[in-house]
Parts: structure tokens; C-alpha cells; sequence
């Protein structure tokens, strides 16, 4: 399993742990307690060209107003952060996030299956930012791979997420696109409360909060069992956020528990002969790096 990361994923920002409660250097401690992984680091954020390309025009508009973007970060408007403040120490980490997605993604296309830290920003779409997700990673890799001749338009492509959050941008990314089979397991008590987004998913798996660990990954399997092969690539977005230490995501597993599901989800995948690509997702309790560590040892055993 290659791991991707760069230290620029991280926001390393003081003022930031006052204005949202994601830990936006746990991408730095992840990449501390791994260090015999395979590492490998993008050489620069996504080109600007490929983001502009994968929005509407509103969005294109709206990416650029500081009122939209705190709004979509899930801060406030606080007059003396400056757009370019924001977009150098907020976005700019996850446009190499971003990056970081397509680098995995051609990886497991050749034969390497990958763990981007960052990315699964799946409450983004081309219409609209909002969940703390300002770019659609997996949308905007796949318009890039689609232009560059590594997938066609007709591949199959798995969508699996994991995160406690259903993910209602990359419903409505793929909305269209019948080739996209979307797997999610989610919180149906908390945000998004999205009904266009949630009708759009395959294979759902909407559980109430409270949710533990022995009922989630008995729902997990089950839905897994209902995957067929014949997938060019799968994308997981591993949140960590279903942990019970989590503040926002309303779900009860322990951290042996999240690293299970990682573990169920690359053994289907594995036996279907699926390339796969993990993303970090959302996750903001104090484990939420220990089980992205107990997660990404579980499946780069099984390699």
C-alpha cells in the first residue's frame, strides 16, 4: 500500500483550532507513526486549470468571495482574515490534497493500490462548497484521468464511503454519470439532510446515531457482498469520524473497530481484483489519527 502525503497538506495555523474542530496537522502525526511506510509526496496543489474546469460558473464566482468560503469552511466571517489568508493556509492544503488524489489513483491504475491522508472531500460538487469540502478530489481526478485517456467514459467506477457523513457532493457530482456506483454507509441523523443526494446512492446504508461498531460493520459487510468485479477503479472515503470520541459524527465504533471496516472494505475489493484508492475523509475527535494509523497498518498487511 502507498501511502501519499505532503507535509503541506497540513493547516498549520494557531487560530485555526478556535474556528473549526478538525485537527488540520493530524495529516503530520499520521505520517510520524508510520515510518517504514512507502511515502510518497505530490510535487505540487492541483493546477488551477483542472479545478476551474471541474465547477459551474456560479462556483467559479463563489470560490473567490471570502463570505462564501467561510461559509462553506464552517468559520466565521472574521474581517481581518483576508481572502488570500484563507486560500494560502486553508485551501492551498487542499488543493494539494487534491493532488494527492489523482497521484493515487494512477498508482492503483498500474498496479499500486494507494492511501491518499488527505482528500475525500465529498461534500463538494461542481455546484456547490459547503461541509468543510471546497474541491471535489475524486470528481476532479476523474475528469483529469477521463481527459488524459487513463479511464473512458464507459469504465466502471466505485464509489465506497465509510465516512459518518453521507456524502451528498459526490452524489451530486456523479448524478448523472450511471457508470459511478456509489456505496455509502452513514449517519442518517446529521448533516447533509440531502434527500436528492441520498436518492442518487446505489447500495445505502443509513443508520441511526448511536450506531456501534458490531451493528456498523454488520451492515458494512453486507452491503460489501452486494459488489460485483468488473470495477476499473474504487475510491474509499475513510473517514474516521464514525468513532465514538468523535464530536460531530454521532457514531460509537473504537478505533479497533474503524481500523475493521478499512480491513473489510480492502478484502472485498481485493477479492473482486478492484484497484483501489483510500482517502483521508473527514475525522475530529481525539483518535482520529490513531485509527487512520490502525487502519492504513490493517490493510498494508494484507498487500
Amino acid at each position: 500500500m502507498k501511502i501519499i502525503y505532503h507535509e503541506n497538506y497540513n493547516i498549520d495555523v494557531g487560530i485555526f483550532k478556535f474556528l473549526h474542530p478538525f485537527d488540520g496537522c493530524k495529516f503530520s502525526k499520521v505520517r510520524a507513526a508510520l515510518n517504514d511506510a512507502d511515502i510518497i509526496a505530490p510535487q505540487g496543489p492541483i493546477a488551477e486549470d483542472a479545478i476551474l474546469s471541474s465547477l459551474n460558473e456560479l462556483l467559479k464566482i463563489q470560490i473567490k468571495d471570502k463570505a462564501a468560503l467561510c461559509r462553506a469552511l464552517e468559520i466565521p466571517k472574521i474581517p481581518f482574515l483576508s481572502f488570500s489568508w484563507l486560500d494560502s493556509r486553508i485551501l492551498s492544503p487542499m488543493r494539494w490534497g487534491v493532488a494527492g488524489t489523482l497521484i493515487a489513483s494512477r498508482l492503483a491504475l498500474g498496479g499500486d493500490d494507494a492511501w491518499n491522508l488527505a482528500g475525500g472531500y465529498h461534500h463538494a460538487s461542481p455546484h456547490r462548497m459547503e461541509g468543510f469540502c471546497i474541491y471535489n478530489d475524486i470528481g476532479i481526478s476523474y475528469q483529469q484521468l477521463i481527459a488524459s485517456g487513463e479511464l473512458t467514459a464507459d469504465d466502471k467506477i466505485l464509489i465506497i464511503d465509510i465516512d459518518a457523513h453521507h456524502g451528498n457532493g459526490n452524489a451530486r457530482t456523479f448524478h448523472e454519470n450511471k457508470n459511478v456506483t456509489l456505496l455509502d454507509v452513514y449517519n442518517a441523523d446529521i448533516y447533509p439532510n440531502d434527500p436528492v443526494s441520498r436518492r442518487r446512492v446505489d447500495i445505502a446504508v443509513p443508520l441511526p446515531s448511536g450506531t456501534g461498531g458490531e451493528l456498523y460493520l454488520n451492515k458494512l459487510s453486507a452491503a460489501l457482498e452486494q459488489l460485483s468485479s468488473g470495477y476499473k477503479l474504487a475510491f474509499v472515503v475513510a473517514g474516521t469520524d464514525v468513532l465514538a470520541t468523535d464530536p460531530l459524527g454521532g457514531l460509537s465504533l473504537s478505533v479497533a473497530e474503524v481500523a475493521q471496516s478499512h480491513k473489510l472494505v480492502y478484502q472485498r475489493l481485493k477479492a473482486l481484483h478492484i484497484p483501489t484508492v483510500f482517502l483521508g475523509g473527514g475525522g475530529y475527535g481525539k483518535d482520529s489519527a490513531a485509527a487512520m494509523v490502525a487502519g492504513i497498518k490493517a490493510v498494508s498487511a494484507m498487500d
